[in-house]
């Protein structure tokens, strides 16, 4: 198809949206409909990208790191093969730790489980990535002090201690049977630092200690594992092979362990498994609204057709072909397509971008109208005061600060073409009919 071909038939589906629909709130709809559409996904999905990346990065940054090299050797030999690992191309840190599972109580005599891992003093100054992420609400990050512990926020507050108090541990994997066998205070640890990740998990059940204290706590035969983190974690496959290399290079182990190599990806399968279904899964429902926004466009297609069939009949005798007529109505897809998909995208991303204060003035606006509510309810003589405020995400049931909020471009334009698509395919369909249009039919008795 030639340029002045195209041409003519943009004009023609133009003028037939602007103004051969006039009188009928079909296009206006349909736009509206795409947009709303595409408007719903991109903020849902922004929305729970926020929270699973929040959750996949706290994994990933505090918890698992990107790689793990387990049965990692102690002493000289580890520190050595440390600082080559730390050497190679893609690899942004290596610390070592120790984890052990251990009971700890506080100034009141309440005790709570927690997972003690051991770092090396300067564990933050060579891991920058872990120390973004962990917010110090009271006191130091001071793994050098003598006995001195670092407390997640929320078990803090469970044991009631603050920075500069004392908590009593009892390892349950080895070392001590009982809160009571302590040897010159050994078991008594100063709370040098508390703090908040942001994760509920990590901030009620976690502390840190120096590493050669925690393997004084730790089973016998525990060996320190070695945290990776990459400058690009999806580089992870590529890092596996350049260590897995170095580790083969490296002096016979002898009779001990060899080190093993794992990705986070291996390593936390299940979790970012059921998030990946679970976003797949809200994708798809939130996504019908397509479907139900292109039926709308097919049945505003097809009276469309009946309606213009004289016109349709008059193009055909003037020659235009079977193709040149449908792609009119196809291109009056085209343009409710991307009105619609584009007005969807510019309103989504900046809700999306402004989730803080966007869901500011959703929760005032309801207590607005709840307020007026209980007001008319005074009035009646009824008591208002059960109605507390209205709140989407209330920090008493939810454990953020902020709903969180992030674009992933490929994922928004992938909604965007979802949108338009939905509406050029019904187009597509409902024109059919006119492509079968007969001139000697539709003209005779004109």
């Amino acid at each position: 198809m030639n340029i002045k071909a195209a041409s003519w038939i943009g004009f023609i589906a133009a003028r037939y949206v602007s103004r051969g629909r006039r009188n009928s709130p079909a296009t206006v709809f349909s736009v509206l409909g795409i947009a709303t559409g595409v408007l719903a996904l991109i903020v849902i999905i922004a929305v729970m990208n926020g929270f699973q990346m929040g959750f996949i990065e706290s994994i990933l940054e505090i918890s698992s790191g990107h790689l793990r090299v387990e049965n990692f050797p102690a002493a000289e030999a580890g520190e050595d093969l440390q600082n080559r690992i730390r050497a190679l191309p893609g690899v942004l840190s290596a610390v070592p730790f120790r984890e052990t599972n251990v009971l700890m109580r506080g100034r009141l005599a309440s005790s709570r489980g927690a997972v003690l891992r051991g770092l090396p003093p300067d564990a933050l100054e060579n891991d920058l990535t872990l120390a973004a992420k962990l917010e110090i609400e009271d006191g130091y990050f001071d793994l050098d002090y003598p006995n001195g512990i670092v407390l997640g926020a929320e078990l803090a507050r469970y044991l009631s201690v603050k920075a500069g108090d004392q908590v009593t541990i009892l390892s349950i994997s080895g070392g001590f049977s009982s809160f009571s066998d302590e040897e010159g205070g050994s078991l008594q640890y100063t709370v040098t630092g508390i703090f908040r990740c942001g994760y509920y998990e990590y901030d009620l059940g976690w502390a840190y200690i120096n590493i050669d204290k925690a393997a004084e706590l730790a089973p016998e035969g525990n060996k320190p594992i070695l945290e990776i983190k990459l400058k690009d974690r999806w580089q992870d496959r590529r890092s596996m092979d350049s260590i897995n290399g170095l580790l083969e290079r490296t002096t016979p182990w002898g009779g001990e362990e060899i080190p093993v190599v794992v990705s986070w990806r291996d390593y936390n399968r299940a979790f970012f498994g059921a998030l990946r279904t679970e976003k797949l899964m809200m994708f798809i429902l939130v996504g019908l609204i397509f479907i139900v926004v292109g039926l709308n466009i097919f049945q505003a297609q097809r009276r469309t057709v009946l309606e213009k069939r004289e016109e349709i009949g008059l193009l055909r005798a003037l020659g235009a072909s079977e193709l040149a007529v449908r792609l009119i109505f196809v291109w009056d897809g085209l343009i409710i397509g991307f009105a619609g998909a584009g007005l969807g995208l510019v309103l989504g991303l900046f809700v999306a971008f402004h989730i803080p204060a966007f869901f500011t003035f959703l929760e005032t606006l309801v207590n607005l109208f709840i307020g007026a509510a209980n007001g008319i309810a005074s009035l009646l003589g009824n008591d208002p005061s059960g109605s507390g405020e209205f709140s989407v995400f209330s920090p008493q049931v939810f454990y953020i600060k902020e709903i969180p909020s992030r674009i992933v471009p490929h994922e928004v334009i992938l909604i965007f073409f979802f949108g338009f698509l939905s509406a050029l395919v019904a187009a597509w369909f409902a024109s059919l009919k006119a492509s079968r249009t007969r001139p000697a039919e539709v003209l005779r008795y004109e």
